[in-house]
């Protein structure tokens, strides 16, 4: 059985949600695991909740003075010792089975390039808020990346498995702005190494509030957006006028949705307007996501949520 690698990067999560990460890869049963905790300077207890665990699976590291989140994310990479590599953000969490059911599926070959199952999406209490199923195993790479704009598959890294020299070959986690960084390097070790893909959510991302978007950080979105979507078209050259197509609708709607929570509303109609400019003028955003958040939006909301029974975070 092929040495499986989960790094964990943290950053002042030990009173938060770093447990439920930790003991969700402590409780895989799949056998030959080790975990790397990379803590990138934290200012609270870190280091004694993660030491407080004693299990030899676990290796401890503190990055002093703390670095990028995304060299803290590729520090997690060159310590690991497996074949296979899983990145676990510190919020998210994976099924008991996961890592047993990935290499399963992959027959426990050891030169895969990305083995992915579904994921669910969960909210701050952990209350599953949707679940996305992976739809596109045996599907050619340029229809999995149609696949992802169609909504056939989510594309999260808790919910993939990378072959770990696969992945240090592509250079790791990173892109222009370090943002698309994950799914970018999901496609460039997809199309050296071939993928496995698994239907089943056996994996749970975070969502939460506290990110608020601003109209500096829209742009970088745009500029991320592009540069993935140009690499995406390299990737599958038999389909490029396709995934353009398509990628630039889907890039559009995933910024204009970004810029919806950018507030006040001044800003949030400029970070409106740099979108619609950068991808060609081509597409607008949706009429409810203009007012998103204003006094009127937040009334009418909360009048849809009375009358249907919805529970608080339903839009």
């Amino acid at each position: 059985m092929p040495l499986v690698t989960i790094g964990i990067p943290t950053y002042n999560r030990a009173n938060g949600y770093l447990r439920e990460a930790l003991e969700s890869a402590l409780a895989q049963s799949y056998p030959n695991l080790e975990i790397v905790v990379s803590d990138n300077g934290s200012t609270d207890n870190t280091e004694s909740v993660v030491r407080s665990y004693a299990d030899p699976r676990i290796r401890y590291y503190r990055q002093q003075p703390p670095v990028t989140p995304n060299d803290n994310f590729n520090f997690c990479l060159q310590q690991a010792n497996g074949t296979y590599f899983l990145m676990l953000h510190d919020d998210d969490k994976i099924d008991p089975d996961f890592v047993e059911t990935c290499m399963s599926a992959a027959g426990y070959d050891k030169h895969v390039g990305v083995i992915r199952t579904g994921t669910r999406i969960i909210n701050a209490a952990g209350t599953v808020i949707k679940e996305g199923r992976n739809r596109v195993a045996g599907l050619s790479l340029a229809d999995f990346i149609l696949g992802w704009f169609a909504g056939k598959t989510p594309l999260y890294v808790c919910s993939t498995l990378y072959n770990t020299g696969g992945l240090r070959a592509k250079g790791g986690f990173h892109s222009r702005h370090n943002l698309f960084q994950d799914v970018a390097a999901t496609a460039k070790v997809a199309a050296a190494m071939g993928r496995v893909d698994i239907e089943k959510p056996m994996a749970s991302a975070r969502q939460h509030g506290g990110k608020w978007t601003h109209v500096a950080r829209v742009r970088e979105w745009c500029e991320d957006s592009l540069e993935l979507l140009d690499i995406l078209c390299e990737l599958a050259p038999d389909k490029r006028d396709e995934v353009r197509d398509r990628g630039l609708r889907f890039f559009a709607n995933v910024n204009f949705n970004r810029a919806s929570d950018v507030r006040p509303l001044n800003k949030r109609l400029k970070a409106y307007w740099i979108v619609y400019r950068m991808f060609e003028g081509r597409y607008l955003p949706r009429a409810g996501t203009v007012f998103h958040s204003t006094a009127l939006y937040r009334i009418l909301r909360h009048i849809k949520r009375k009358m249907l029974g919805l529970p608080a975070w339903v839009d």
